[in-house]
């Protein structure tokens, strides 16, 4: 039986520098490099094509047994209000009716797949405003390149831009509404703006603050563009919207609209990790959720101090932040998580460790986690992480994931 993903050799630096730079130019990839450590990984994550294919039906029967339990929460404000999120989120969900839940067919979701010794797990749903889209596209495309019998998996930024030219016609207007001050996301934007032009789509970088809500529409009130978007990608993380000087910025993300939002911001329902705590009370089949997900627990049903066999994570944490691990996250911060947790119960959560099966790399052994994007349900690219421990969070490399047959993963 194959290992469920093996790493390949380290490029040479004459052959990867140069991909390196064009992952630059050519994708928007701009920060490469963090302090003294390239964000970029020099070797690639295989996959065999069986492994691939099973991942993406996962990953497809996820975001479907999701959806229907969105749908659900949104029926019910006393699930709405476990969920740790903010009163005022809390308030604005609350408004949206059943009938309010919209069309999915471009709800975007990343699932987090590692392998260990009983079969892939999650670790979680990045179902508000998923992150990879460069890495997913650009660098498993270069990488591809270089590398004889390797190919890339399908690139989630022409998917996303062939979905979104699919709902909403050629020359649409779409809103890119990102965090403006932070250049990480406008690589982001600017990459998918390239993707949708190339489609034939018309494209407006802005912030929240640059669109007015009248009726459901929303329209572009800036001193560069003005215009009424056709589609909206939103690449600004949900829970960040109350923040905005005046209601009428943003409430209209959580409300039916006239034009198409990707996300919406019920996603955010999905997003917080407290998800798992009222499965028990949904009548939506989550099987699946079920069998991938570890055991997730109320702070109260578990013993203080915690032992190495459980994770804190904050409700909605994003890329590894606030996440503890006794005997991985250095002792002081390990302490500190635990003692925010405790004094704040209903924004946190206990889920059952699982051991992450290492790779082993011309680096020494290291945990790899394989993103597997979804579009409207259906699987859409994956995005490689790879880290020194078995903890996924901002210090982890971007790692290619590549599909290899079995001849040629027994070569390697």
């Amino acid at each position: 039986m194959t290992a469920p993903c093996i790493a390949g050799a380290a490029l040479e630096p004459e052959r990867w520098l140069p991909l390196r730079m064009r992952a630059m130019f050519d994708f928007c990839k701009w920060d490469v490099q963090c302090d003294d450590l390239s964000v970029l990984s020099p070797f690639p994550l295989f996959l065999e094509q069986s492994t691939a294919t099973l991942l993406n039906k996962m990953a497809e029967a996820l975001t479907w047994e999701a959806l229907a339990a969105e749908e659900e929460i949104l029926e019910n404000p006393t699930l709405i209000g476990r969920l740790g999120l903010t009163h005022k989120l809390e308030a604005a969900l609350r408004a949206r009716s059943r009938a309010d839940s919209g069309v999915h067919e471009l709800r975007v979701m990343r699932f987090d797949f590692h392998p260990t010794a009983e079969g892939w797990r999650i670790s979680e749903v990045n179902a508000d405003v998923p992150g990879g889209f460069i890495e997913a596209s650009g660098w498993n495309s270069l990488l591809a390149g270089s590398l004889a019998g390797a190919t890339a998996p399908p690139c989630t930024s022409e998917l996303y831009a062939q979905r979104v030219l699919e709902a909403v016609g050629e020359n649409a207007l779409v809103a890119l509404v990102h965090a403006t001050a932070y250049s990480d996301d406008r690589q982001v934007m600017q990459h998918l703006a390239r993707c949708f032009s190339a489609r034939g789509l018309r494209t407006c970088f802005l912030s929240p603050s640059h669109l007015r809500w009248i009726d459901g529409r929303a329209e572009i009130r800036a001193s560069f563009a003005s215009g009424w978007p056709d589609a909206i990608v939103r690449f600004f993380p949900a829970e960040w919207l109350p923040n905005l000087a005046r209601k009428d910025l943003w409430k209209d993300y959580f409300q039916k609209t006239h034009v198409s939002i990707s996300n919406p911001g019920a996603a955010i329902l999905l997003q917080s990790k407290r998800f798992p705590l009222i499965w028990d009370e949904l009548r939506a089949d989550l099987s699946i959720w079920r069998r991938l997900l570890p055991q997730t627990l109320e702070l109260r049903d578990i013993k203080f101090p915690l032992d190495d066999e459980w994770v804190l994570k904050p409700a909605l944490g994003r890329v590894g932040e606030g996440i503890g691990i006794r005997g991985i996250t250095p002792e002081p911060e390990f302490q500190k998580i635990s003692r925010h947790a405790r004094e704040n119960p209903g924004k946190w959560l206990a889920q059952k460790r699982f051991e992450i099966l290492p790779v082993t790399t011309d680096e020494g052994e290291k945990y790899p986690c394989i993103g597997v994007f979804t579009i409207g349900g259906k699987a859409a690219g994956f995005y490689g992480r790879i880290a020194d421990k078995p903890i996924i969070n901002g210090a982890a490399q971007d790692a290619a994931v590549l599909i290899i047959s079995m001849a040629e993963e027994r070569s390697e």
